[in-house]
């Protein structure tokens, strides 16, 4: 019974080291610029207070969405829920310590099956059944900002949680943020993968990168 509050005093404390935005975040707008093999397209987007996006100035479907998913898949991440909301149903038991000191947390409960790694105050292993699939992300490098840890390079593999089968080959992302007033936004994530046994780079960039409670006072100031 021990063992388990500290594996969960150990796991909490990574979680709760997390970065995230404050609750009151205000959404931002950025100059969107998506790179795809030889196709190079600019646009517009803007991510709102209630996290939701929006990508215009971008014709093609397919750039559109990626460059959405994406935009919503980082917003997702910022998103700040208690321990006791996100975990509250869960155990939490050590697994073994490898190598590098990295201690694994394995969950119980809600959340059977699903294993982490913490090293350093911070999660660098996922591995998690989501939707009916089972993803695996190890993190390689973060940075500290002061008001919690962003990881920088990691990748992804996605398997059936039953037969272990690979889903997609191994996806390596690398971030860049910028600090804009009082929060960290994305600027940059180049994504490696492969296609049809080729290998794919794409590449969002975002520059411009304005919160939009300033957007407003400009535009008020102007008037």
């Amino acid at each position: 019974m021990t063992e388990s509050r500290s594996a969960q005093e150990l796991f909490q404390a990574a979680y709760e080291n997390r970065y995230t935005w404050e609750p009151n975040f205000p959404g931002y707008t950025a100059t969107v610029e998506f790179k795809y093999g030889d196709r190079v397209l600019s646009g517009n987007v803007v991510v709102k207070a209630n996290l939701s996006a929006e990508v215009t100035g971008i014709d093609d479907e397919e750039a559109r969405k990626a460059i959405l998913g994406q935009l919503q898949e980082v917003a997702i991440h910022r998103v700040r829920r208690s321990f006791a909301d996100t975990h509250g149903k869960n155990t939490f038991r050590y697994g073994e310590t490898d190598a590098t000191g990295a201690v694994e947390i394995l969950m119980g409960g809600k959340s059977e099956g699903d294993r982490y790694k913490l090293r350093n105050n911070e999660v660098c292993h996922v591995h998690r059944h989501i939707h009916g699939i089972v993803v695996t992300i190890d993190t390689f490098s973060s940075h500290d900002t002061g008001a919690g840890y962003l990881s920088h390079r990691y990748d992804s593999v996605y398997a059936d949680p039953t037969t272990g089968e690979i889903k997609s080959g191994k996806i390596v992302f690398e971030d860049k943020y910028q600090k804009v007033g009082n929060y960290q936004i994305i600027s940059q994530r180049i994504i490696q993968s492969v296609e049809d046994g080729q290998p794919v780079t794409t590449e969002f960039n975002f520059s411009n990168i304005e919160l939009l409670a300033d957007r407003v006072e400009a535009a008020a100031v102007a008037v």
